[in-house]
Parts: C-alpha cells; structure tokens; sequence
C-alpha cells in the first residue's frame, strides 16, 4: 500500500463481509470429514474402555477411536461411529439419553443411533462391541 492510503467504508464492509462468508463456509464445511479423532477403527478385540466408566443410560465419547460406547440398560453396551451423519463434524456429547453433535443440534438415540434431533437425517453407523472380563472391546 502507499502511505496515506485509507480505504473507504464500503470496502472495509466488503472485506468484513467476504470474512464473514468465509468463516461461516469452514465452520460448515464438511470438507474431508475428519473433524478430530484418531485414525482408523479399533481391531477386533481392541479395549475401548472399562465397562464400569460407560454410565448406565449414558455414554462415553471415545475420539481417538472415532466412536461413541453407550450402555442404554446395565449390561448391554452399544458402539457407534462418533461421526454425525448430517456434516461429518465430531459428535461431543452422551446426555439425557441423547449422543449430541455440536455443530447442528442433532441428537441420537443411544439404544440404537437413530435421530431423535435433526438436522441429521440418517442413524449413526452401528460399531459391534463386546464385552471382556471388564472391558468394553470392539468386537
């Protein structure tokens, strides 16, 4: 720029709104959709977690396994990819029943990954787990 040179408003305006624009497409983007997380899914007998931290009617997020672990009833423990189905982005949270996305609002059963909140149309994908000695593993 040469010295003394002031923008006018309106092109301050523009550049502020095309950042705004920006900003917005990133943060919904999609993209790749690897929004966090580990790598690949765990191999067939891989510990996820202890049984006795997967709260009974809740959940655990495990990010670096890309998958949720729920136990709807005691004894019965559910795997499912962590990734929402409407963008991609991480889901977050296991509350009140519901696994939550934090992009969107959308929520999922934790008894079978089904949408109970859109915007997210389609059911988490199902991860089979098991249970061993006193480990949840995939299975």
């Amino acid at each position: 720029m040469t010295a003394g040179f002031r923008p006018s408003r309106r092109i301050v305006f523009q550049g502020m709104g095309a950042l705004g624009v920006a900003c917005v497409l990133a943060a919904c983007g999609g993209g790749d959709g690897d929004s966090g997380g580990g790598g690949a899914a765990p191999e067939a007998g891989a510990g996820l977690v202890a049984a006795a931290d997967v709260p009974v009617g809740g959940g655990v997020v495990l990010p670096d396994a890309n998958m949720v672990v729920t136990q709807p009833t005691e004894g019965v423990f559910k795997g499912f990819s962590s990734r929402c189905t409407h963008q991609g982005v991480a889901v977050d949270a296991v509350e009140g029943g519901e696994i939550r996305c934090p992009a969107h609002g959308s929520a999922f059963s934790i008894d079978d990954g089904s949408v109970v909140n859109p915007p997210a149309s389609s059911p988490l994908e199902e991860i089979a787990v098991a249970v061993e000695g006193d480990q949840v593993v995939a299975a």
